[in-house]
């Protein structure tokens, strides 16, 4: 029951309703996202969960809804039915960092009074893809636990927010596929040094500290207990400006897992890494879209 409820509350991100609306009021739905901006859209909806508000809900979203959240059933009524749980834990989301690449806005979030989800407090990163009118069509996301005493002494979400080099997207988004083909999927790991910056890597995995070192260490110890983990696909990269969002599926303990992992980038070179790691799951799922499945 608490994984449902976990799960559930997660579809707030991306709840929809199914119902049929009349011509007019989809034509006023329009007319009000189109003079928002994608990352308002997203936020305007986002709020709209915290307060419950399901009219707000409605209106910023479609009913055919794609959602790649594994437990979570196509649609709206199902998380409507739960909103009385959340609100009688007081589960809410407090987003950290918002960026938007196209029609993609993605979003690293905490969920304070999280107990439904199975912890006092989780690290989330959340995709929603708008559609060309502007409404919310599609969800992905990643959750963790959030951990308190960290390898390098920085929380899981603190460090800068906002983009900047905005001309530098596209390039800093190659940078970033590279790393992971190079580094993470072994293709040239050898070459790290010409991705990862040897001055500053401000890491936020809670398990690695700082720095080249720190990631030497982290590798040198996996290695040793035959627990190395193996990205073996990216199935989307997202960015604006200095931040890049990889979404890469791998094997680590035994199991399929997906890797959310930010970077942040200063003249060619990672200075800052966040990351959520999440298993696959495999039973127990409320629809099969999976939790990659991106459009191009």
């Amino acid at each position: 029951m608490r994984k449902a409820i976990m799960i559930l509350g997660l579809a707030g991100l991306l709840a929809f309703c199914n119902s049929a609306k009349a011509q007019t009021t989809s034509e006023n739905n329009s007319a009000k996202t189109t003079t928002m901006s994608k990352k308002e859209i997203v936020g305007t909806f986002l709020g709209a969960v915290a307060k419950q508000d399901v009219t707000t809900m409605r209106e910023m979203a479609n009913a055919d809804y794609i959602q790649h959240n594994p437990f979570i059933p196509t649609g709206l009524e199902p998380f409507i039915g739960m909103l009385p749980i959340l609100k009688e834990h007081g589960t809410y989301a407090e987003n950290v960092r918002m960026f938007q690449d196209g029609n993609y806005v993605f979003m690293h979030n905490i969920w304070k009074n999280a107990k439904p989800f199975g912890a006092d407090e989780m690290v989330a990163f959340d995709i929603i893809r708008l559609d060309e009118n502007g409404k919310v069509a599609e969800h992905w996301d990643a959750m963790t636990t959030l951990v308190k005493e960290t390898a390098s002494g920085r929380t899981q979400t603190d460090g800068p927010a906002t983009a900047t080099d905005l001309d530098k997207t596209e390039a800093n988004k190659a940078l970033a596929k590279a790393m992971v083909e190079d580094i993470l999927m072994g293709k040239n790991p050898n070459k790290i040094a010409d991705y990862i910056s040897a001055e500053q890597y401000d890491q936020h995995n809670p398990e690695i500290k700082d720095g080249l070192a720190g990631l030497g260490e982290a590798v040198e110890y996996l290695t040793s207990q035959n627990n190395m983990f193996k990205y073996t696909k990216i199935h989307k990269v997202l960015g604006e400006g200095n931040f890049v969002l990889t979404v890469s599926e791998g094997d680590w303990s035994g199991k399929k897992h997906v890797f959310y992992d930010l970077l942040r980038f200063e003249n060619g070179k990672a200075v800052e890494h966040w990351d959520v790691i999440q298993p696959v799951p495999t039973e127990g799922l409320a629809n099969d879209n999976g939790m990659f499945g991106f459009k191009k």
